[in-house]
């Protein structure tokens, strides 16, 4: 094997709940070959048809290490596969296996099967009790080591350990940052159509690490990540009385942020973190309102006599999108944060709703209702290149992944003759051709993509 080379890489915890011991990550860069691979997928384009890629499982000296090995390994494939950008090679056509690869790939044999970038890594319990993992990826064409890292860890957190890799991965293959070390949170719904018990609910993007936040005694909507921290915001009746609530993941507390007269709608964190802004109903009139989180001062950023409802900043926190009936009918507009410039950008047929703007600031996605169908989309902030992603009996609530390539959303199905429907959470990129249902152990919809784990 090539010789480590010791780089040191800031320490990562993982703090889902106050029940889950902190596990400390650190990682180490492992030797890579000074030849520059030119193994690139363009994300850029439309289509992009998968890059083969083989997955090996994770070397393990013990039966345990090889277990974990294993798992790591198909967390990996996993998440690069339903990326929709990599193809993972059926295991059964390899033909070296873990051990042979500690000494380095036989390229020709890789070759063979139509590997393009090969994955392989090992896994070992050290003797204070945290697991090491290591990966390397393979430019199988160019015979070169692309990148390689150890990283250790306390052992129950093997997956998330699989997440990082999968992401260091694909930033060296797309240029991107991953999104795999993340979370999503949504409303989980059961429960007769008129009668719907909806509970906050969390889970890693990839369906798994599933918890229910809320018991489902008082209704949850419009759940929303802090871009800075492990908090989220939502909307919550309890006892009938609308308010808005403050979750910290890390703890486990709930603040009530205030009690609004009127209905309060759709908050959302500004990108600093340090402001909530939101639409409330004064006396007949919904407006959007900003608070300070530090000092609860509310701002009022419109001033009209049509409903301006779903306001979502712009990642440098100048801009604010918004929904607004003004015009006539439910179009989209862009005001400065303090609420002057006011234009509107959308003007086809239809109503729009639910923007919210992308993390890299090139695009804003959208709700759109027309001729009976809903639409996802998204358009350039000024309203040009409007295109759309997805449709259906009812798609809505799309919310970005932080890389800004990758949209969740939820789908529900038109009732059947005795009432019942479903609400799905699905998964769909840039392109529109990588859509994929995301499972949650009951209804979900209203979904929100954490930033990455801290």
């Amino acid at each position: 094997m090539m010789k480590a080379k010791m780089k040191n890489l800031s320490a990562s915890a993982l703090l889902i709940f106050a029940v889950l011991a902190t596990a400390v990550l650190g990682a180490t860069a492992l030797g890579v070959n000074p030849a520059r691979a030119e193994l690139v997928v363009d994300i850029t384009r439309g289509f992009v048809e998968p890059l083969p890629v083989a997955v090996t499982d994770f070397f393990g000296e013990t039966p345990d290490d090889t277990r974990v090995g294993a798992d790591v390994a198909g967390v990996i494939s996993g998440n690069l596969e339903r990326s929709g950008l990599f193809r993972p090679i059926d295991r059964g056509a390899f033909i070296q296996d873990p051990a042979t690869l500690r000494a380095g790939p036989r390229f020709a044999d890789w070759r063979l099967i139509n590997t393009q970038a090969l994955i392989s890594g090992s896994v070992q319990l050290q003797g204070d009790g945290r697991l090491r993992v290591e990966f390397r990826l393979w430019d199988v064409f160019a015979e070169t080591q692309m990148t390689g890292l150890a990283y250790f860890t306390t052992p129950s957190n093997w997956r998330r350990v699989a997440h990082i890799i999968s992401d260091a991965i694909y930033k060296r293959l797309t240029g991107e940052e991953g999104y795999f070390d993340t979370r999503i949170v949504y409303i989980a719904e059961s429960g007769a159509q008129n009668r719907r018990i909806k509970r906050l609910a969390i889970m890693d993007q990839d369906g798994e690490n599933h918890r229910f936040l809320t018991d489902g005694g008082s209704l949850v909507l419009t759940p929303r990540f802090s871009p800075t921290t492990q908090e989220i915001t939502y909307l919550s009746y309890v006892g009938k009385v609308p308010r808005v609530y403050l979750f910290n993941l890390t703890t486990g507390q709930q603040e009530v942020l205030g009690d609004f007269p009127g209905m309060t709608f759709a908050p959302r964190f500004s990108p600093d973190g340090n402001k909530v802004v939101m639409s409330q109903a004064r006396q007949g009139n919904t407006e959007i309102y900003t608070m300070d989180l530090r000092t609860r001062k509310i701002v009022r950023l419109t001033n009209h006599p049509a409903i301006d409802t779903s306001p979502s900043y712009s990642p440098d926190s100048k801009e604010v999108v918004f929904n607004s009936d003004r015009g006539g009918t439910q179009q989209l507009y862009v005001m400065s944060a303090d609420g002057g410039n006011v234009r509107r950008i959308t003007f086809s047929p239809g109503r729009y709703a639910t923007p919210v703007w992308s993390p890299r600031g090139d695009l804003i996605a959208f709700t759109r209702i027309h001729a009976g169908e809903f639409f996802i989309g998204v358009m350039r902030p000024d309203g040009s290149g409007e295109r759309m992603l997805t449709k259906g009996f009812l798609v809505e609530g799309p919310t970005w992944a932080p890389n800004g390539r990758v949209l969740s959303f939820y789908r529900q199905s038109r009732a059947d003759s005795r009432g019942k429907f479903t609400s799905n959470l699905h998964t769909i990129d840039l392109t529109g051709f990588n859509e994929r249902e995301l499972g949650t152990p009951i209804d979900g919809s209203d979904p929100a993509w954490s930033p990455l784990i801290p």
